[in-house]
Formats: C-alpha cells, structure tokens, sequence
C-alpha cells in the first residue's frame, strides 16, 4: 500500500515540473526568439539489488522521474518589422553575446544600443562581433546587417556579427530567457545561417497545443491526486478495523 503512495507521489511530482515548463512556454508566446522547452522522463526501477536466492524475489517498482528538459531549436516565424537594428537568423545559428558570465548564446535578434553606443540585446547583454563587441559613434546612422552578417553605417563597414553553428538542441543549455551554454566548442556559422535585417523571429511556441497538454496534464495530476485519496481510505478504513476490539 506505501509503494502506491510513493509510485503515485512520484508521478504526480513530475506532473507538477512538467506544468512548470508548459507554463513557461505559454507566457514566452509572444516572446522574441523564445525556443519551446518539453521534459523527457525516465522509469525508474527499485530496489535495483536482488538475488535469486530469495524464496520470494523482491517485486520491482516503476518510478517516474524527469531526466532533463529538452529545447526545441525549430524556427520560429519571421516579422518584418522595418525596424533597423531588428535581426533575424535564418539557419541552424545563434548570435554570440558577452554576458557577466561569460560568452553566451542567444536567437533574440532585437537589437538596441546603450548610452555607449554598443549594440546590445534587450536584455542588455553585448552582441559580439567576430573582433568583439560591436560600437558605434554617436553621429553614426544607417545601420545595416548584410546576409553574411556584415554591419555597417554612416562611417562605413563596423565588422561581423559573430554567428555560431548549432546542429542539436543537445548542444546547449538553457540558463534564463532566452540566453543559452555551450555544452561544448560551437564551430562558426556555415553558409546556410543567413541574417535577415529589418525582422525578427518570434517565439516558436505553439500556444494551441501547449493549452492542449496543459489541460491533458492537470487531468493526469488529478486522476494520480484521486488515487492516491482512495487509497490512503482504504487504509484508514483497514486500520480501523484492525484496530476494532472484537465483538
């Protein structure tokens, strides 16, 4: 009877991280360059020592447990926006910025630039270029970002946008918002990561079927809830009966 509550509250404490992530996903629908994140589960069986010299071997229990949290790297819909320091990334790519951190990862492409003239992202965090981050004078107008990632202005070409290659969402690692970790060395960007200036990418969240599973896995947390209920009666209902002194 324990190992059904445990089998139960293990199931329902994945329900709760999964409604988490889905959560998430649903309040980033409308967010710049937001890439979907999803759990992936793994069974978890106990007790893992056994012998067969047991008259009766120990039955094995499955338990739930979330392993990791995947993203999902499709792209999402491009806005043309007309604005000149919107970015888009066409292509398995992400755009490299300075962070207190570190070096860091990012598809937002909504550009600004701070008082002092470097161009950073919302959030404020440098974008590199391919000789570091990219600044501009304050009489600087026009800015432009080519195919190849080229930027330049008034004064002519400013450099590079430093695009790096991502063949696997396995590659990095979510830290908040829309920032990613390498979990290893990226290779610079191949030909087929194209920027589009004057755009940018929206979220690729699909807001009708996360409702979808949002509303699929707070059944699924009441239906466990319901079982887990019924059989803590049942045994109050048989400790009590237990306890009875007889007639």
């Amino acid at each position: 009877m324990e190992n059904a509550l445990l089998i139960g509250l293990s199931r329902q404490m994945a329900l709760s991280r999964e409604l988490d992530v889905i959560a998430n996903n649903v309040a980033n629908v409308a967010t710049t360059g937001f890439k979907a994140r999803s759990l992936r589960f793994e069974e978890y069986l106990a007790p893992e020592a056994s012998a067969d010299a047991f008259a009766k071997p120990d039955q094995p229990l499955s338990y739930v447990v979330d392993k990791a949290s995947g993203l999902d790297m499709s792209a999402g819909p491009l806005e043309m926006t007309g604005r000149e320091l919107d970015v888009a990334l066409r292509g398995p790519g992400v755009f490299a910025v300075q962070t207190p951190e570190g070096e860091r990862y990012t598809r937002n492409g909504a550009f600004e630039i701070n008082a002092a003239g470097e161009l950073v992202t919302s959030d404020g965090y440098k974008v590199l270029g391919d000789g570091g981050p990219l600044v501009f004078g304050a009489n600087e107008t026009a800015i432009t970002f080519a195919a190849d990632g080229t930027v330049s202005s008034s004064d002519g070409v400013k450099g590079r946008l430093k695009l790096l290659q991502v063949n696997s969402p396995s590659q990095l690692e979510n830290v908040g918002a829309n920032i990613y970790r390498a979990l290893a060395a990226l290779q610079p960007a191949q030909p087929d990561v194209r920027v589009q200036g004057g755009a940018v990418e929206r979220s690729n969240v699909n807001a009708v079927t996360e409702m979808s599973r949002l509303i699929e896995v707070n059944r699924a947390y009441q239906s466990v809830s319901s079982m887990i209920q019924r059989n803590d009666e049942l045994r109050r209902s048989a400790i009590e009966k237990l306890a009875a002194p007889p007639a």
